[in-house]
């Protein structure tokens, strides 16, 4: 199965983070995590999409920004998009 590029906005210490990539992993879906905290580029896009918010879990998937999703969205968007 191909899918598109997945990249998932996380931050240390964030347990949605972690039920996020655990769920996604289990799904099979591969990302890139990017840590906020060490990329403050990363933070202002994630504040950008978020209504100025550093709100963890963010995703950008199929050209679409999803704050805090279900690993279900991710997988869907992730492979109908190809």
């Amino acid at each position: 199965m191909s899918q598109t590029e997945v990249t998932v906005y996380s931050r240390p210490g964030c347990p949605y983070c972690y039920l996020l990539r655990r769920a996604l992993r289990r799904r099979g879906v591969t990302f890139t995590e990017i840590d906020i905290w060490q990329h403050p580029d990363a933070a202002a896009a994630v504040r950008a999409v978020a209504d100025g918010d550093e709100t963890v879990p963010a995703v950008h998937v199929a050209d679409q920004w999803l704050v805090n999703p279900r690993a279900a969205h991710v997988q869907r968007l992730a492979t109908t998009a190809t």
